[in-house]
Protein backbone atom coordinates (compact mmCIF):
# COMPACT_ATOMS: atom_id res chain seq x y z
CA UNK A 1 0.00 0.00 0.00
CA UNK A 2 1.23 3.26 -0.74
CA UNK A 3 1.96 6.16 1.92
CA UNK A 4 0.52 9.48 1.12
CA UNK A 5 3.26 12.30 1.02
CA UNK A 6 2.41 15.04 3.54
CA UNK A 7 0.64 17.36 3.30
CA UNK A 8 -0.05 20.94 5.09
CA UNK A 9 -2.63 23.17 4.49
CA UNK A 10 -2.49 27.31 5.05
CA UNK A 11 -4.69 29.97 5.79
CA UNK A 12 -3.66 33.40 4.07
CA UNK A 13 -4.97 35.74 5.53
CA UNK A 14 -3.58 36.08 9.68
CA UNK A 15 -1.55 32.87 8.70
CA UNK A 16 0.80 33.37 5.46
CA UNK A 17 -0.13 36.98 4.80
CA UNK A 18 -0.14 40.15 6.93
CA UNK A 19 -2.97 42.31 5.60
CA UNK A 20 -1.50 45.35 7.90
CA UNK A 21 -4.87 46.89 8.39
CA UNK A 22 -5.90 46.62 4.43
CA UNK A 23 -9.11 44.49 6.04
CA UNK A 24 -9.72 46.21 9.11
CA UNK A 25 -9.25 49.99 7.41
CA UNK A 26 -11.03 48.46 4.25
CA UNK A 27 -14.09 47.28 6.53
CA UNK A 28 -14.14 50.46 8.19
CA UNK A 29 -14.03 52.88 5.22
CA UNK A 30 -17.15 50.41 3.39
CA UNK A 31 -19.03 50.97 6.52
CA UNK A 32 -18.47 54.75 6.55
CA UNK A 33 -18.84 55.06 3.29
CA UNK A 34 -22.75 53.24 3.23
CA UNK A 35 -23.71 55.32 5.79
CA UNK A 36 -22.91 52.78 8.73
CA UNK A 37 -21.67 52.62 12.45
CA UNK A 38 -17.75 51.32 12.78
CA UNK A 39 -17.76 48.53 14.87
CA UNK A 40 -15.11 48.11 17.97
CA UNK A 41 -12.47 45.35 17.36
CA UNK A 42 -12.25 44.92 13.64
CA UNK A 43 -9.93 42.10 14.12
CA UNK A 44 -13.11 40.28 14.55
CA UNK A 45 -13.59 40.43 11.10
CA UNK A 46 -10.21 39.29 9.57
CA UNK A 47 -10.70 34.97 8.84
CA UNK A 48 -15.01 34.70 8.57
CA UNK A 49 -16.45 35.53 5.37
CA UNK A 50 -17.31 39.38 5.53
CA UNK A 51 -21.54 38.70 5.17
CA UNK A 52 -20.81 36.17 8.33
CA UNK A 53 -19.25 39.22 10.30
CA UNK A 54 -21.41 41.97 9.08
CA UNK A 55 -24.21 40.15 10.09
CA UNK A 56 -22.56 39.10 13.42
CA UNK A 57 -21.07 42.56 14.61
CA UNK A 58 -23.01 45.44 12.26
CA UNK A 59 -26.06 47.04 12.12
CA UNK A 60 -26.06 46.58 8.33
CA UNK A 61 -29.67 45.29 7.15
CA UNK A 62 -29.90 42.03 5.28
CA UNK A 63 -30.42 43.96 1.84
CA UNK A 64 -27.36 46.09 2.07
CA UNK A 65 -24.78 43.99 2.75
CA UNK A 66 -23.68 42.36 -0.46
CA UNK A 67 -23.46 46.59 -1.36
CA UNK A 68 -21.01 46.95 1.65
CA UNK A 69 -19.13 43.51 0.57
CA UNK A 70 -18.93 45.11 -2.99
CA UNK A 71 -17.38 48.34 -1.81
CA UNK A 72 -15.06 46.89 0.49
CA UNK A 73 -13.78 44.34 -2.00
CA UNK A 74 -13.21 46.58 -4.83
CA UNK A 75 -10.87 49.06 -2.11
CA UNK A 76 -9.17 45.85 -1.00
CA UNK A 77 -8.23 44.95 -4.72
CA UNK A 78 -7.11 48.75 -5.79
CA UNK A 79 -5.19 49.62 -2.50
CA UNK A 80 -5.28 46.83 0.25
CA UNK A 81 -3.25 44.50 -1.57
CA UNK A 82 -0.38 46.94 -2.04
CA UNK A 83 -0.19 47.43 2.08
CA UNK A 84 -0.07 43.98 3.01
CA UNK A 85 3.04 41.45 2.80
CA UNK A 86 4.40 38.11 3.16
CA UNK A 87 4.63 37.73 7.16
CA UNK A 88 8.40 37.77 8.14
CA UNK A 89 9.73 34.00 8.21
CA UNK A 90 6.54 32.23 6.36
CA UNK A 91 8.30 31.96 2.59
CA UNK A 92 11.22 30.04 4.57
CA UNK A 93 9.08 27.77 6.01
CA UNK A 94 7.24 27.20 2.85
CA UNK A 95 10.47 26.87 0.15
CA UNK A 96 11.78 24.40 3.37
CA UNK A 97 8.63 22.21 3.32
CA UNK A 98 8.77 22.23 -0.79
CA UNK A 99 12.32 20.80 -0.76
CA UNK A 100 11.29 18.33 1.45
CA UNK A 101 8.47 16.83 -0.96
CA UNK A 102 5.39 18.28 1.35
CA UNK A 103 2.72 19.22 -0.55
CA UNK A 104 0.79 22.18 0.18
CA UNK A 105 -2.33 24.16 -0.79
CA UNK A 106 -4.29 27.37 0.64
CA UNK A 107 -7.43 26.77 2.38
CA UNK A 108 -9.01 29.97 2.97
CA UNK A 109 -12.72 31.62 3.17
CA UNK A 110 -11.45 34.47 1.21
CA UNK A 111 -13.35 34.08 -1.94
CA UNK A 112 -10.97 32.17 -4.88
CA UNK A 113 -10.93 34.03 -7.12
CA UNK A 114 -9.32 36.78 -5.23
CA UNK A 115 -7.54 34.62 -3.07
CA UNK A 116 -5.77 33.08 -6.53
CA UNK A 117 -5.21 37.00 -7.23
CA UNK A 118 -3.13 37.34 -3.70
CA UNK A 119 -1.04 34.20 -4.22
CA UNK A 120 0.09 35.12 -7.46
CA UNK A 121 0.46 39.00 -6.45
CA UNK A 122 2.85 38.08 -4.01
CA UNK A 123 4.75 35.07 -5.91
CA UNK A 124 3.58 32.30 -3.68
CA UNK A 125 2.15 29.80 -6.57
CA UNK A 126 5.49 28.41 -6.91
CA UNK A 127 4.45 26.45 -3.36
CA UNK A 128 1.09 25.71 -3.85
CA UNK A 129 -0.64 22.93 -5.61
CA UNK A 130 -3.85 24.57 -5.16
CA UNK A 131 -5.70 27.40 -3.82
CA UNK A 132 -9.04 26.23 -2.20
CA UNK A 133 -11.40 29.64 -1.32
CA UNK A 134 -15.42 30.56 -0.84
CA UNK A 135 -17.53 30.06 -3.77
CA UNK A 136 -18.47 33.80 -2.29
CA UNK A 137 -18.09 35.54 0.78
CA UNK A 138 -21.86 36.84 1.81
CA UNK A 139 -23.95 32.82 1.63
CA UNK A 140 -24.89 32.28 4.69
CA UNK A 141 -24.25 28.33 6.25
CA UNK A 142 -27.42 26.88 4.57
CA UNK A 143 -25.92 22.94 4.11
CA UNK A 144 -26.19 23.25 0.39
CA UNK A 145 -22.57 22.32 0.07
CA UNK A 146 -21.42 25.91 -1.24
CA UNK A 147 -17.94 26.45 -0.69
CA UNK A 148 -18.53 29.06 2.32
CA UNK A 149 -17.52 27.48 5.37
CA UNK A 150 -14.06 26.12 6.43
CA UNK A 151 -14.55 22.55 6.44
CA UNK A 152 -16.03 22.70 2.98
CA UNK A 153 -12.98 24.42 1.91
CA UNK A 154 -10.73 22.09 3.41
CA UNK A 155 -12.20 19.01 1.57
CA UNK A 156 -12.20 20.70 -1.72
CA UNK A 157 -8.66 21.40 -1.14
CA UNK A 158 -7.99 18.05 -0.21
CA UNK A 159 -10.10 16.66 -2.87
CA UNK A 160 -8.49 18.17 -5.68
CA UNK A 161 -5.13 16.84 -4.06
CA UNK A 162 -6.52 13.17 -3.94
CA UNK A 163 -6.17 13.26 -0.44
CA UNK A 164 -9.96 12.75 1.12
CA UNK A 165 -10.15 11.31 3.08
CA UNK A 166 -6.67 12.61 4.58
CA UNK A 167 -4.42 10.57 6.69
CA UNK A 168 -4.42 12.44 9.70
CA UNK A 169 -0.88 11.26 10.24
CA UNK A 170 0.46 12.91 7.63
CA UNK A 171 -1.60 16.19 6.68
CA UNK A 172 -2.09 19.20 9.20
CA UNK A 173 -3.82 22.83 8.74
CA UNK A 174 -2.23 25.78 9.70
CA UNK A 175 -4.24 28.61 10.74
CA UNK A 176 -4.89 31.89 13.17
CA UNK A 177 -8.36 31.24 14.15
CA UNK A 178 -10.85 28.55 15.66
CA UNK A 179 -12.47 28.49 12.01
CA UNK A 180 -9.49 26.59 10.96
CA UNK A 181 -9.22 24.32 13.75
CA UNK A 182 -12.63 23.74 13.84
CA UNK A 183 -12.58 23.24 10.05
CA UNK A 184 -9.60 20.90 10.28
CA UNK A 185 -11.46 18.43 12.57
CA UNK A 186 -14.36 18.02 10.64
CA UNK A 187 -12.02 16.36 8.22
CA UNK A 188 -10.09 14.01 11.26
CA UNK A 189 -6.69 16.12 11.47
CA UNK A 190 -5.11 18.53 13.37
CA UNK A 191 -4.46 22.30 13.49
CA UNK A 192 -1.37 24.22 14.27
CA UNK A 193 -2.56 27.51 15.57
CA UNK A 194 -0.44 30.82 14.14
CA UNK A 195 -0.06 32.98 17.21
CA UNK A 196 0.66 35.86 15.29
CA UNK A 197 -2.45 36.52 13.31
CA UNK A 198 -5.65 37.68 14.48
CA UNK A 199 -7.22 35.27 16.93
CA UNK A 200 -8.60 36.55 19.76
CA UNK A 201 -7.38 35.67 23.63
CA UNK A 202 -7.40 32.59 24.50
CA UNK A 203 -8.96 31.16 21.14
CA UNK A 204 -6.40 29.00 20.04
CA UNK A 205 -5.29 27.63 22.98
CA UNK A 206 -7.98 24.75 23.55
CA UNK A 207 -8.57 23.77 19.82
CA UNK A 208 -4.85 23.73 18.18
CA UNK A 209 -2.83 20.92 18.54
CA UNK A 210 -0.18 23.44 19.36
CA UNK A 211 0.46 27.03 18.62
CA UNK A 212 3.56 28.70 16.96
CA UNK A 213 4.57 31.84 18.42
CA UNK A 214 6.41 32.47 15.35
CA UNK A 215 6.66 31.02 11.85
CA UNK A 216 10.00 29.66 13.31
CA UNK A 217 8.12 27.54 15.43
CA UNK A 218 6.51 25.46 12.90
CA UNK A 219 9.72 23.61 11.98
CA UNK A 220 9.70 21.99 15.17
CA UNK A 221 5.57 21.65 15.30
CA UNK A 222 5.80 19.99 11.44
CA UNK A 223 8.01 17.20 12.33
CA UNK A 224 5.52 14.43 13.14
CA UNK A 225 3.10 15.04 10.10
CA UNK A 226 6.24 15.49 7.23
CA UNK A 227 9.36 13.48 8.64
CA UNK A 228 9.25 10.24 6.43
Amino acid sequence: MSVQSPIVLWDLDGTVLDPAGAITDGIAGALRSCGFAVPENLGRFVGPPIGESLRRFTDVPEDRIAEVAAVYRAGYLAEGLDRSRVYPGVREVLGSLRERGVRQAVATQKPEHIAVEVVSRFGLDEYFETVSGAADDLAQPSGSGRLHDKPAIIGEALRRMGALPPDPARTVMIGDRSYDADGARSHGIDCLGAGWGFAQPGELRDVCAAVAREPGDLAHLLQQYTDR
